[in-house]
C-alpha cells in the first residue's frame, strides 16, 4: 500500500465512524470549501489544503514521501524524539520499518488539533442537549485549549524524523471514532444495568485486559457498582475534554453514565455535582483499541507496536 492510500484509509474509516454520521461531515467539509473559496488569494497561501478533504485537523502525514510502499509499520501511542531514535536503531539492526505511526498528533496536527473540538457539539446535540447551548458551552473551552497549545515547540518529533529520514504519520480522531462507535454499540447492544455490568463488559475486551494486568484497568470514578447505569454516553472523541458545563445539560438530558478515556479533577467535581455516573475505562488502552480497529482493515501490513501501544487482531 502506497501511503497516500493508508492516510486516505484512516479519514474513510474515520469518516465512516464519525458520531455525527457521514451527512454532517460531509456539510462540515462542504462549509470548508466554501470558505476556502471566499477568501483573498494572499490569504489563501496559509491554508492548510488537506483541510478541504480531510476534516480531522489531527491526522496528518507529517514527514515522507506519500508515493511510498508500507509493509512494515512501527505504531506508538505518543511518538517523540526517543521513539523516532528507537525507529532509527531497529533499522541499523535489519528491522523493516516503513514508517512510524503515532496515536497522538505530532507537528501541524498538533498545533491544531483544537478544530476537532467543534465536533463535540454535534456529539452533544446527539444526546439531547440543544445545538445553541452544545457550541456556546464548547465556544471558551476551544479557546482555552487553543491558548494552551500555542506555546508549545511542536515541531520536534517531526524534525527529527525529518532529519533521520523517517516517514512519519500521525493519526488521533479516526482512532478515536473508531473505540467511541465500537463501545457504544456494545453498550446500546447489552443495555447493561448497573455500573458493575458496565465494568463486566469492558473487562471482556483484551485492550481493557491488558491494561487491567499493568493496573491501568477500567474503574469507576463516580457511582457505585451497584449504581444503576441509565442511558451510557461514551465520550472518547473531539480530540480533549469539553467543557465542564456539559454534564448539567447532559444530566438533563437524561444521560446516567458517561463512559470515558480520561476525566479532569474539575469535570469529575461537575459530573458528581449534577448525579452522573462516570467509569474510566482507560486512556491508553482507549487507544489501543482505536487504533488496533482500524489496522485489523489493513490485512497487506504489519504492525509492531511501541510507546503504550500493543497489537491485538480481531
Amino acid at each position: 500500500m502506497k501511503l497516500i492510500g493508508l492516510y486516505n484509509y484512516f479519514i474513510e474509516k474515520g469518516i465512516e465512524l464519525d458520531p455525527r454520521g457521514k451527512t454532517a461531515v460531509e456539510k462540515v467539509l462542504s462549509k470548508k470549501n466554501e470558505d476556502y473559496k471566499a477568501l483573498k488569494d494572499d490569504e489563501k497561501k496559509d491554508f492548510d489544503l488537506e483541510a478541504l478533504k480531510n476534516p480531522y485537523a489531527d491526522t496528518r502525514i507529517l514527514n515522507g514521501d506519500e508515493g511510498l510502499d508500507v509493509k512494515q509499520v512501527l505504531v506508538g501511542i505518543d511518538i517523540e524524539v526517543g521513539e523516532i531514535i528507537l525507529a532509527d536503531r531497529l533499522r541499523e539492526k535489519g528491522e523493516a520499518v516503513d514508517i512510524i505511526i503515532s496515536h497522538h498528533p505530532e507537528g501541524r496536527a498538533y498545533a491544531n488539533f483544537y478544530e476537532v473540538m467543534h465536533m463535540q457539539a454535534d456529539i452533544l446535540n446527539k444526546f439531547g442537549v440543544p445545538i445553541n447551548v452544545a457550541e456556546d458551552i464548547l465556544s471558551d473551552r476551544i479557546k482555552e485549549v487553543q491558548r494552551r497549545v500555542m506555546p508549545i515547540n511542536h515541531t520536534r518529533a517531526v524534525d527529527a524524523a525529518r532529519l533521520l529520514n523517517i516517514p512519519f504519520m500521525c493519526v488521533h480522531t479516526p482512532a478515536d471514532n473508531a473505540v467511541t462507535a465500537y463501545l457504544q454499540q456494545i453498550f446500546d447492544n447489552k443495555k447493561p444495568d448497573t455500573l458493575k455490568d458496565v465494568l463486566e463488559i469492558l473487562k471482556e475486551i483484551p485492550e481493557y485486559q491488558d491494561a487491567a494486568k499493568n493496573n491501568a484497568g477500567p474503574n469507576i470514578m463516580i457511582g457505585s457498582k451497584e449504581r444503576r447505569a441509565g442511558k451510557i454516553f461514551v465520550d472518547m472523541t473531539g480530540g480533549t475534554g469539553g467543557s465542564k458545563d456539559a454534564f448539567e445539560r447532559l444530566s438533563q438530558a437524561g444521560v446516567g453514565t458517561i463512559v470515558a478515556m480520561h476525566i479532569s479533577e474539575d469535570h469529575r467535581k461537575e459530573a458528581e455535582k449534577h448525579h452522573i455516573n462516570v467509569v474510566i475505562a482507560g486512556h491508553i488502552a482507549s487507544d489501543n483499541l482505536g487504533m488496533n480497529l482500524l489496522l485489523d482493515g489493513l490485512t497487506s501490513i504489519d504492525a509492531a507496536g511501541c510507546s503504550g501501544f500493543r497489537r491485538i487482531k480481531r
